[in-house]
């Protein structure tokens, strides 16, 4: 199979996922790797849709935010995506590059999301191809 890679990205908060997914796409663009993108509506549904996809790709990205609310949500919501995402990785030996930002402040988000700064969603991208290496 060759190398495809779906990105999975929540749209919870557009911004942060356009910078994000913009990250992603040219890295993958400059490794000339082919790659989809589909949407979910928040992280928690990342899982899902990669479990739904997870014989068709060679590889996956999650992007997504989730900001620190002032409830326990935010522990919640960031620890079973961070599970459930890497429970997917290793039952089906496929890589998935976490690139779901967890912050304190939408502040914090934009910083880590802009392509032109820390740019997660690179970083996540860049993780996916560096573990196709390692595909059995």
């Amino acid at each position: 199979m060759e190398n495809k890679i779906l990105i999975v990205a929540s749209n919870y908060y557009n911004e942060i996922s356009n910078n994000l997914i913009e990250g992603a796409t040219i890295f993958l663009k400059e490794n000339k790797l082919d790659y989809n993108i589909i949407f979910s509506p928040g992280c928690f549904e990342i899982p899902f849709l990669i479990n739904n996809f997870i014989n068709d790709y060679s590889g996956y990205i999650a992007l997504g935010c989730i900001i620190r609310g002032e409830t326990y949500h935010f522990e919640i919501i960031s620890n079973e995506c961070a599970r459930k995402i890497t429970d997917l990785s290793l039952k089906f030996k496929k890589p998935i590059g976490f690139g779901i930002l967890t912050c304190e402040t939408y502040g914090q988000a934009i910083t880590r999301s802009d392509p032109n700064q820390k740019n997660k969603g690179k970083e996540a991208a860049s993780a996916c191809l560096e573990l196709l290496k390692y595909k059995q």
